[in-house]
């Protein structure tokens, strides 16, 4: 679970950096150019790396297990995740009705994931990423307090925004099975 929590760490400390220290986020960038981002790229290939190890390897006890109910929630939460991750950089008409909605997606992802897996490395992982989203939203919105939504969005939009968001949930569904955790009961 150690290498889990320097993940989580790791990953909190790289989104963070821009807005609580701007400062030396700029000096960096001022040194480093481009390179800056790149850097910030690795740091964070390496947290996710990090919490997946520490995922996978942690000892866990368990509060409540998986239920039909549960996992048929999960699995509708996970779509509507998938599609708020997706929104952001679709021409949905829906894109003009939230600011933060990639951020909106991991809160999500993290509730579904707590409700379908209640042991204590879940809780750890999906609650610490859950506090981190809604943290993230409140610093963005008070570095960046004028916000002007997007514009325009067509229903085709909308269409690609669902076939793309339940080709990548079918996607991901292999994955996790493919890797052991089979999502649908």
């Amino acid at each position: 679970m150690t290498w889990m929590i320097l993940g989580l760490v790791l990953w909190t400390a790289a989104h963070f950096f821009k807005r609580v220290a701007p400062a030396a986020r700029q000096s960096m960038q001022d040194r480093m150019g481009d390179g800056s981002k790149g850097v910030i790229a690795l740091v964070l290939l390496l947290s996710v790396v990090l919490m997946v190890i520490g995922y996978r390897g942690a000892e866990t006890s368990f509060f409540w297990g998986r239920s039909p109910m549960l996992t048929g929630i999960n699995n509708l939460l996970m779509l509507f995740a998938i599609a708020l991750f997706g929104l952001g950089s679709s021409k949905s008409r829906f894109r003009s009705k939230m600011r933060h909605p990639m951020l909106t997606g991991v809160v999500v992802w993290s509730v579904s994931h707590i409700l379908v897996n209640g042991d204590t490395v879940s809780l750890i992982l999906f609650g610490w990423l859950l506090i981190w989203a809604l943290a993230e939203t409140v610093l963005i919105n008070r570095a960046e307090p004028d916000y002007t939504p997007c514009e325009g969005g067509s229903v085709a939009g909308d269409v690609r925004l669902l076939a793309i968001s339940l080709v990548l949930f079918a996607l991901i569904s292999w994955a996790h099975t493919w890797l052991g955790y089979y999502p649908f009961g």
